[in-house]
C-alpha cells in the first residue's frame, strides 16, 4: 500500500489557500439529498456537525453520554492557541507552526500543522462570536497566557474552564442545527462497528445503549471525532468512557493506525493516591505560569517530608532544587509537557519524591502570590503595606487567574494551595497517535473521515499545551466543510443508501457475536480486573520510558491477558437492557488489542521523540535522541488479522520549510 497523503504543492503559506480554490463544491440543492455521519460530539464532532447542517448535509450525531455537551473536551482547562499576537511578542502563524513542529520533535506533517496554524486565528473570531467568555485585558482586549514549549503568550483562555466554554459554543450552534432538523441527535448511542461497501465507509453500526437494540445507520461519510485512547492505561486524566472503539473498529475495516506509541504523559497531575482509585485528575498546565516546579535538594530532607517530619514550608531556597529552571534556564518551568515530566520522573527515581509513595513533586505558588501582592500594592498606593497584606493581596490576584483550579486541588487533597506547594506528578493525558489521514482528514478507507484526537496528523511525538482544542476545532469548523465536501462531490447522484445489504447485515453480525460472546462466557472475574492489569503493564512498559527488554514482556504479557480475558471475564446482566458492564467489556477488548500494537509500534522506533522515549536512546544528559536518518516517518499500520501480524506502512516526513535540529530548551 502506498500512501498518499494529497498534501498540494507550492509554498507552505499557499498550499491551505490554493487547496481551497481547487477544492470541488456541492452546489446547495445537492447538499440537502447527502446524508453525513458524525460519531462524538467533543469540540471536534459539535462543530463538525454543526457546520455540515449549516451548509445544507443532512447529519446523524451520534455520543454515547445522555448529552453532547458531557463530551470530555469539557476536561480541558488551560486554554486555546491562537496566533494573534495581541501581545505584541513576536508571535506569527509561521511562530505558532515552528513551535508546534518543534514541540513534536520533528515528527508530525509539515503542510497540516502551517494549516492549523493558519486557522488558529479564526477560531477565536468564531468563538467570541457564538460568546464564549475568554478572559480580557483592563482595556476589554483578550488575554493572553502562556504555555509549554513556547516563548510567546499566545493561549487564549476562560479562567481553567477553557474546554467546558468552547464546547459550550459548539453545542449551541449544534443544537441550533437539530432544532432545524438539519441533525438528528443519537445520545447513548455506541459505535461498534464501520461499514464499508464496495470500498466506501457507508455507514456504522451503533448499540441503543438504553435499549440494547443494535441499529443500522447509512450515510455519504462517516466522520469519526471520538478522541483518543488514553485509558488504555485505565489510569488517566480521560473521562472514564473515553474509549478507542470507533477507531478500532474502522482500523479493522481497512483504516491504518498511525503512530500508535506517541502517548502523551502530562507533568502537572494530582499524584496517584491508592490502589482503588479509577480516575486521575488534571491540574492546567496554566498554572506552571507562575508556579516553579522544585523538590528537595537533600534525599534526607524528601525523607523527613514522606515520613511527615518534614513541611515543604519549613524548607529555605537553598534546600530547594527548582530543577526545571536549573536544567532549561530559557524555558524553565514552561518546557514541553514531555520534558517535565520526565525531569519529575527523574527526580522522583532519584529518591527525592515528596509524598507517601515517593512519587510526586512541589508546584509552589508562594513567589507568585508575594510578586502579584506587591504589584498590587504599589497599584493601590500602599508602598508601606505590611508582609500579611501583600500576600492577601496576592492570593486574591492568583485566585482571580486560577481559583478553580485551587479549589477543585483542596477538595480532592484537603490541602491549601495558597498555604502549602500542591504535589503533582505525571499521567497519561492525550494520545498524538490515531487514524491516519491524509491533508483531506479522509483516513485509508475512502468516506471515512477522523477529526481532532482521533486522527494522528498535527502533533507530532508531543503535543504543545492549548493545541488540542485548537485542533478539534480546526478540523470541525474550518478543514472538513471543504474537504469532506470534494470527496461528495461524487455522491451527488448516489441516492438514498440502503440498509439491508450483506454489508450493514454482517457488520450487524459481527456486532452481536462480539456481544453474546461476552454474555455467554461463564468467567469469574469482572472486566475492570483485566482493565486495571492491561493498563499496569503499559504504564510500567509503555509509559514514560520505554525499552527492548520490557515492550518485548509487555507484548507477550498482552497476548497472554487477551487469551485468559475471552476465557475468564465476567459481564453480568442483560443485552436488550442497560448494561453498563458489557460497554466497557466491549471497550477493553478493543484496548487489548490496541495496547499489543502500541508496544509494538514503540519496540520498531528504536530512538527518542517526544513522549515516546527508549531508555537506548538518550543522550548523557538523558534528553532525547532521535535517529534522524532512520525514523523520520509515520508509522502507519494495517489490519492483518492480529495485533501481532499487522503490516508497517510508512510515510517519509519531508521537511523543506523548517530546519529539522536537535530540539533544545536550555
Amino acid at each position: 500500500m502506498k500512501l498518499d497523503a494529497r498534501i498540494p504543492e507550492g509554498p507552505i503559506e499557499n498550499k491551505w489557500t490554493k487547496h481551497k480554490a481547487e477544492i470541488r463544491l456541492v452546489n446547495p440543492a445537492n447538499k440537502r439529498h447527502i446524508d453525513v455521519i458524525v460519531v462524538g460530539t467533543g469540540l471536534a464532532g459539535a462543530s463538525a456537525a454543526a457546520s455540515m447542517a449549516e451548509m445544507g448535509y443532512n447529519v446523524k450525531a451520534f455520543c454515547f453520554q445522555d448529552s453532547p455537551r458531557r463530551a470530555h473536551s469539557i476536561a480541558a482547562q488551560g486554554g486555546i492557541n491562537a496566533a494573534k499576537n495581541y501581545q505584541n511578542d513576536g508571535d506569527s502563524t509561521y511562530r505558532l507552526f515552528y513551535d508546534t513542529i518543534k514541540g513534536g520533535d520533528y515528527r508530525s506533517r509539515e503542510a497540516n500543522v502551517y494549516r492549523l496554524a493558519e486557522v488558529s486565528a479564526s477560531i477565536i473570531d468564531q468563538c467570541v462570536a457564538q460568546g464564549v467568555p475568554f478572559a480580557r485585558e483592563y482595556g476589554g482586549l483578550l488575554d493572553n497566557r502562556s504555555f509549554g514549549g513556547v516563548q510567546v503568550s499566545r493561549t487564549f483562555y476562560a479562567k481553567g474552564q477553557t474546554g467546558q466554554q468552547l464546547l459550550l459554543g459548539a453545542y449551541s450552534a449544534l443544537e441550533r442545527q437539530i432544532a432545524k432538523g438539519k441533525v438528528k441527535m443519537y445520545a447513548r448511542h455506541e459505535m461498534l462497528e464501520l461499514v464499508v461497501v464496495d470500498g466506501k465507509a457507508r455507514g456504522i453500526i451503533a448499540r441503543n445503549l438504553i435499549t440494547g437494540e443494535l441499529e443500522r445507520h447509512s450515510a455519504h461519510a462517516v466522520l469519526l471525532c471520538t478522541g483518543g485512547y488514553g485509558n488504555v492505561f485505565f489510569l488517566s486524566t480521560n473521562a472514564m468512557g473515553s474509549n478507542v472503539t470507533a477507531a478500532w473498529r474502522a482500523h479493522k475495516k481497512g483504516a491504518l493506525f498511525a503512530n500508535p506509541c506517541f502517548t502523551q504523559i502530562h507533568p502537572t497531575c494530582i499524584p496517584v493516591s491508592g490502589e482503588l482509585q479509577s480516575k486521575l485528575t488534571l491540574m492546567s498546565e496554566s498554572l506552571r505560569n507562575d508556579g516553579r516546579i522544585w523538590v528537595p535538594a537533600k534525599k534526607e530532607d524528601a525523607e523527613a517530608i514522606r515520613q511527615g517530619k518534614l513541611k515543604p514550608t519549613q524548607l529555605t531556597e537553598e534546600q530547594r532544587d527548582y530543577y526545571l529552571e536549573r536544567r532549561y534556564p530559557s524555558f524553565g518551568n514552561l518546557v514541553p509537557r514531555d520534558v517535565a515530566s520526565r525531569a519529575a520522573k527523574e527526580r522522583c527515581d532519584a529518591g527525592l519524591g515528596v509524598n507517601a509513595t515517593g512519587e510526586a513533586v512541589y508546584l509552589d505558588f508562594s513567589a507568585a502570590i508575594e510578586r502579584y501582592g506587591k504589584t498590587e500594592a504599589n497599584m493601590r498606593g500602599m508602598q508601606s503595606a505590611s508582609k500579611e497584606e501583600i500576600l492577601q493581596l496576592g492570593k486574591e490576584i492568583v485566585a482571580a487567574k486560577y481559583g478553580n483550579l485551587f479549589q477543585m486541588y483542596e477538595k480532592i487533597t484537603d490541602d491549601n494551595p495558597y498555604e502549602t506547594p500542591m504535589r503533582i506528578y505525571p499521567a497519561v493525558h492525550y494520545t498524538m497517535g490515531g487514524l491516519w489521514v491524509d491533508y483531506n482528514l479522509m483516513t485509508t478507507v475512502p468516506g471515512c473521515f477522523a477529526l481532532g484526537e482521533a486522527n494522528f496528523s498535527d502533533h507530532g511525538a508531543n503535543r504543545l499545551g492549548a493545541s488540542a482544542l485548537m485542533q478539534g476545532l480546526a478540523d470541525g469548523y474550518f478543514v472538513a466543510p471543504y474537504t469532506v465536501g470534494d470527496y461528495l462531490a461524487d455522491e451527488i447522484l448516489t441516492g438514498t443508501i440502503s440498509t439491508d445489504t450483506d454489508a450493514f447485515v454482517q457488520a450487524e453480525k459481527e456486532a452481536q457475536d462480539r456481544i453474546d460472546h461476552l454474555l455467554n462466557n461463564k468467567g469469574s472475574k469482572t472486566v475492570d480486573h483485566f482493565h486495571k492489569r492491561l493498563g499496569k503493564i503499559m504504564w510500567n512498559e509503555c509509559g514514560m520510558e520505554r525499552s527492548v527488554e520490557g515492550l518485548t514482556k509487555a507484548i507477550a504479557d498482552i497476548q497472554a491477558l487477551r487469551t485468559e480475558f475471552y476465557k475468564e471475564v465476567r459481564v453480568p446482566g442483560k443485552a436488550e437492557t442497560v448494561n453498563p458492564e458489557l460497554e466497557k467489556a466491549l471497550r477493553v477488548a478493543d484496548f487489548i488489542e490496541l495496547g499489543e500494537l502500541m508496544c509494538r509500534d514503540a519496540l520498531e522506533r528504536n530512538e527518542s521523540c517526544g513522549g515516546h522515549f527508549r531508555a537506548e536512546y538518550q543522550t548523557k544528559e538523558g534528553e532525547a535522541l532521535r535517529d534522524d536518518e532512520h525514523f523520520t516517518f509515520v508509522s502507519a499500520w494495517e489490519y492483518s488479522g492480529d495485533p501481532s501480524s499487522a503490516k508497517l506502512h510508512k510515510e517519509d516526513l519531508n521537511y523543506q520549510f523548517v530546519e529539522v535540529k536537535t530540539r533544545s530548551y536550555k
